[in-house]
């Protein structure tokens, strides 16, 4: 009997204090505030929607290489309201890919998509501009970036550490685009837009640094040069491309480039106060288009991009 007491009581101060909790996450739910005091004044500004929109250039060429890259197909199959009609790219296609990568890779995909569909929400998008993801565009980016042709010609899709070589070409573009927008926005929404796109962007950006800093003294085959030697000189061509000195670093830095001038390791790339470097629309274009110049379309955009600012820069062509 008293055994049995001993088990009600035990059971009854169990339902007690589940009541207790239940009552208190209830009463903590209705009393807590989830949303941002600083939701006043302009949410959307229509400098906002050029600046964001601009961007979307570089949201379709990142979604576009790391679907295909991931599943040999693109928005097309995957989020087929998103293009808008815009003309498919090429030479896009599945990337030979180990299981690492392919679960980076396929990460990286969604990502994109998500930051699509989150742009078309808030200030709309447009039709997706002509994208030249080719191995011949890479390739003609790779010659350029080492300061002669490249035999057999790079490949991005070749293997797992190419495509990832590839991919340090890409992101880092939209991440020192959002910086530079950052400080231009007008509107709430577009503030808390930009900067949940610019975390994910300098994310993917550093988890590619860090695989390639992983690998830096690994040759990159079938050439004689070094994981870490090919970042320098893709960033390098970058900084001669936008015409505005040194905003972008390879994956190793003298030290007199590094964090307090006091390492060598570069696994995220900033300024001497180790904050992220910006880049304007016209340095971007200058880049992405390989040109040298945002009035000429070239490299990754055969037409030039679309919206406002990268269309406005080809009509003064």
């Amino acid at each position: 009997m008293a055994a049995l007491s001993s088990t009600l009581v035990t059971w009854m101060m169990v339902v007690l204090l589940s009541s207790t909790f239940r009552a208190m996450s209830s009463s903590d739910h209705h009393q807590a505030s989830c949303e941002t005091p600083y939701s006043h004044g302009i949410a959307v500004d229509q400098g906002d929607k050029d600046l964001i929109q601009f961007a979307v250039n570089l949201e379709f060429l990142e979604a576009e290489f790391f679907l295909f890259g991931a599943f040999g197909y693109g928005l097309d199959r995957v989020a087929p309201e998103m293009p808008m009609g815009g003309p498919p790219p090429v030479g896009a296609r599945k990337a030979n890919l180990d299981p690492l990568t392919q679960n980076i890779t396929t990460e990286f995909a969604y990502e994109e998509v998500g930051h699509l569909r989150a742009i078309k929400s808030t200030v709309g998008i447009f039709p997706r501009p002509l994208l030249n993801l080719s191995a011949q565009n890479f390739a003609k980016i790779f010659d350029e970036a080492m300061g002669y042709h490249l035999e057999p010609p790079f490949n991005p899709y070749r293997d797992s550490l190419s495509y990832m070589m590839a991919s340090y070409v890409i992101p880092y573009m939209g991440l020192v685009g959002y910086v530079g927008a950052n400080p231009l926005l007008v509107g709430y929404k577009s503030k808390r837009l930009l900067a949940g796109l610019l975390g994910v962007e300098s994310g993917q950006d550093a988890v590619i640094r860090t695989y390639l800093y992983g690998r830096a003294e690994e040759v990159l085959r079938p050439y004689n040069h070094t994981v870490a030697e090919v970042t320098v000189k893709i960033s390098e061509l970058r900084n001669r491309l936008a015409k505005c000195g040194i905003k972008d670093e390879g994956i190793v830095v003298p030290p007199q480039l590094g964090a307090e001038n006091r390492s060598e390791t570069n696994i995220l790339s900033a300024d001497f106060d180790s904050i992220s470097y910006s880049r304007t629309p016209a340095e971007i274009l200058r880049v992405v288009y390989g040109s040298g110049d945002e009035h000429v379309p070239g490299g990754f955009y055969p037409r030039g991009g679309n919206g406002r600012i990268a269309r406005g820069f080809l009509s003064r062509n």
